[in-house]
C-alpha cells in the first residue's frame, strides 16, 4: 500500500514541480514579454505573419476571432480528408497501405482536427507515414494551439475593459505553437527516443520468435515509421491517437518505465501549467492555484477510488467461497486483466485516471478490462466536462464555465448580483455558460440512445447486456466530450457510426468554443468594479468546495441514471 501511494504522490507532484515554471513562462509569452527563446522564435514568427499576410498589431472581435478559428478548422479537415483518400499514390508509404473509406477519412479528420483523436483504425495497418506525419501531427499541434488561443481570449474577457478587440487568432496559434507546443515536443521526442520509440523511415522489418511453425519458424513483421515526433505531441496536445493500435501499451511506443513516466506526465503538465498563467494574467496568483486546487480534489477522489476497485476483487471472485478460503478475498495483484505487466495496476490506474481527466485518450491498459466501477470512475471523469485538467486550454475555459456557474448559484443564495474577477455575471453570460456545461451530456446521452436503438446493435458488441451499454455509453463519452479513448469491444468502423461519432465530436468541440468566444466578447465591453464587503472572494478554499461541489452536482445528475443501466448494475449483477 505504502509504495502504491508513493508512487502516486510522486506523480502529482512531479506534475506541480514542472507546471509552476512553465505557466509562467507562458504567461510571459502571452504577455508579449521577452522569453529565453525569442532570439529564436521572433524572427521566425515575424515571417510567419509576413508569409500569411498578417497584421499582429490588429485585433479582432470575438465573431471576427470565431469565424477565424472556424475557417482554419474547416480548411484543416479538408486537407487531412484529401490526403487520406489519395494516401495509395503518395510517397513515404513503404507498405503500400491503400487510400482510406471516405467515411472513415472523414472519420479521422473530423477527430484530430477537434482535438479529440478518436481512432476506428490501426496506425500501422492503415496510415502510411507522410499521412500520419503530414495530415495527424501537424493536426496535433494545431488543434492544441485552438484550445490556447481560446482559452486567451476568455482570459482578456476578464482583464480588459470596455473593448471589442479580444486578440488575433492568428498570432495567438502562432504563439502557441511557435513558443510552447513545439519546444516542449522536440525536447520530449528526444526523451523518447532515447527511451527505445522508434523514429524512422524504414520498411516494416521481419523477425523470427522463438516458437515453431510447421516450416521451422515463426515469422514476425516488426512496424516502424517516425512515432516518437507524434507521440510527443500526442501527449503534449492532449490529443492522445496512437502511432500504432495499441496507443501507449505497444512497446515501440511506450518502451520502458522512463518513457512510461514521461508521457503520462506530459499529459496534464500543459493543462496544469495554464491554471498558473490563467493567475498571473488576471494579476491574482490564488484565482489559479484555487482552480488548479480544485481540479486536484477531484482527481485525487478518482485516483484513489479507481486504484481502490483495481486492487479489490472483482465481485464473483468475492463471493466466491472456494476462492475466498484458498487465495483470501482479494486478487493476488489486483485485476490484471488489460493490462502490461511491466506497468502493473498502479501505473495502469494512474494512466487511465489522467488520460480520462484530461481531453487526451491514450492508454497503456484496456479500460474495457477493468472492474465495473474502476471503469465507471474513467467514464465519470469524462462526463463531467474533461475539466480536470481537460485539454490544453478546453479544459480550463470549461473550468471557467462552471466558476461563473458557481458564482451565479452564490449569489442567488446571498441576494448579490454575482461578480467573478471583477466582471458583473449577468443573464447573457449565465445563459451562454449553462449552455455550455449541458452542451455535451446532451451529445452523449442522446448519442447514446441512437445507437442502442439500431436494429442490429448486438452485432458490434462484443458483450451484452450492462457491459455492452457501457462499452457504447464509454464510446460516445469519449466521442462526445472530444477525449478519444476507447472502452473497446464496440465496433466503431461502419458508415453509421463513423458519421455519427464525427457529428458528435465536431459540435462537442466548436459549440463550447463558440459559447465561451461570446462570453469573453461581452466581459471584455464590461468595466471591472472594485471590491466590496459583499464581494464573493473566489481564491479561497470556500470557494474550492462550492466549485467542486457544483461540478459533482451537475455530473452526478445528468449522468447517474445512465451509469446505473451500466457499470453499476454489471457490478451489482456480479455480486448476486
Amino acid at each position: 500500500m505504502s509504495s502504491i501511494v508513493l508512487q502516486c504522490v510522486f506523480f502529482i507532484l512531479l506534475v506541480i514541480i514542472l507546471a509552476k515554471p512553465l505557466g509562467h513562462y507562458m504567461a510571459k509569452v502571452f504577455n508579449n514579454e521577452r522569453v529565453f527563446l525569442s532570439k529564436i522564435c521572433m524572427p521566425i514568427e515575424k515571417f510567419i505573419y509576413k508569409i500569411l499576410k498578417v497584421n499582429s498589431k490588429q485585433g479582432m472581435n470575438w465573431k471576427e476571432y470565431f469565424f477565424s478559428v472556424i475557417s482554419f478548422s474547416i480548411i484543416s479537415l479538408v486537407f487531412v480528408i484529401i490526403i487520406q483518400l489519395v494516401q495509395q499514390i503518395l510517397p513515404l508509404n513503404p507498405e503500400k497501405l491503400q487510400s482510406i473509406n471516405w467515411d472513415l477519412a472523414f472519420n479521422t479528420a473530423v477527430s484530430f482536427v477537434t482535438n479529440t483523436n478518436w481512432q476506428a483504425y490501426s496506425g500501422e495497418s492503415t496510415l502510411s507515414y507522410l499521412t500520419q506525419m503530414l495530415g495527424l501531427t501537424v493536426q496535433n499541434f494545431v488543434s492544441a494551439g485552438v484550445g490556447i488561443c481560446v482559452l486567451l481570449v476568455l482570459i482578456r474577457g476578464f482583464i480588459r475593459t470596455k473593448n471589442k478587440n479580444i486578440g488575433n487568432f492568428w498570432v495567438d496559434l502562432t504563439k502557441s505553437i511557435l513558443y510552447i507546443l513545439l519546444p516542449l515536443s522536440l525536447v520530449l521526442a528526444i526523451f523518447l527516443t532515447t527511451q527505445g520509440v522508434v523514429q524512422n523511415f524504414n520498411p516494416y522489418q521481419e523477425a523470427y520468435t522463438i516458437g515453431q511453425t510447421i516450416d521451422g519458424s515463426a515469422k514476425q513483421i516488426i512496424p516502424g515509421g517516425p512515432a516518437a515526433s507524434q507521440i510527443a505531441i500526442k501527449q503534449l496536445g492532449t490529443n492522445g491517437g496512437g502511432f500504432f493500435g495499441t496507443n501507449s501499451a505497444y512497446p515501440l511506443e511506450n518502451p520502458t518505465i522512463g518513457s512510461n513516466i514521461a508521457q503520462v506526465v506530459s499529459i496534464i503538465l500543459i493543462p496544469a501549467a495554464l491554471c498558473f498563467t490563467f493567475g498571473e494574467m488576471v494579476k491574482d496568483k490564488r484565482q489559479g492555484k484555487t482552480l488548479l486546487a480544485s481540479m486536484l480534489i477531484i482527481f485525487i477522489i478518482s485516483l484513489s477510488s479507481s486504484m481502490y476497485f483495481e486492487y479489490k476483487a472483482t465481485p464473483e471472485l468475492a463471493n466466491n467461497n472456494y476462492i475466498n478460503t484458498q487465495i483470501g478475498k482479494n486478487q493476488s495483484g489486483g485485476n490484471m486483466e488489460g493490462k502490461e505487466v511491466r506497468f502493473g495496476v498502479t501505473n495502469s490506474v494512474i494512466w487511465g485516471v489522467t488520460t480520462t481527466s484530461a481531453s487526451n485518450g491514450s492508454v497503456n491498459s484496456m479500460h474495457d478490462s477493468y472492474t465495473p466501477l474502476g471503469g465507471m470512475i474513467l467514464m465519470l471523469l469524462m462526463q463531467l466536462g474533461e475539466i480536470i485538467f481537460g485539454g490544453v486550454g478546453s479544459g480550463l475555459y470549461g473550468m471557467l464555465a462552471f466558476a461563473i456557474l458557481t458564482v451565479f448559484i452564490a449569489g442567488l443564495m446571498v441576494g448579490r448580483t454575482p461578480e467573478y474577477l471583477g466582471k458583473k455575471i449577468e443573464p447573457f453570460e449565465m445563459k451562454m455558460a449553462s449552455i455550455l456545461i449541458i452542451a455535451t451530456p446532451v451529445l452523449v446521452l442522446l448519442g447514446t440512445a441512437v445507437v442502442c436503438l439500431l436494429p442490429n446493435i448486438s452485432i458490434l458488441l462484443n458483450n451484452n447486456g450492462a457491459h455492452g451499454f457501457s462499452e457504447i455509453l464509454y464510446a460516445l463519452s469519449s466521442t462526445g466530450n472530444n477525449n478519444g479513448s476507447a472502452f473497446a469491444g464496440f465496433s466503431a468502423n461502419n458508415v453509421f457510426i463513423n458519421l455519427l461519432t464525427a457529428i458528435a465530436m465536431i459540435l462537442a468541440r466548436f459549440i463550447p468554443i463558440g459559447l465561451t468566444l461570446a462570453i469573453a466578447g461581452s466581459l471584455a465591453q464590461k468595466k471591472i468594479l472594485p471590491t466590496s464587503a459583499g464581494t464573493l472572494q473566489t481564491n479561497n478554499i470556500m470557494f474550492v468546495g462550492l466549485l467542486v461541489g457544483v461540478i459533482l452536482m451537475i455530473g452526478a445528475l445528468s449522468f447517474l441514471p445512465a451509469l446505473a443501466l451500466g457499470p453499476i448494475a454489471e457490478h451489482l449483477s456480479m455480486m448476486f
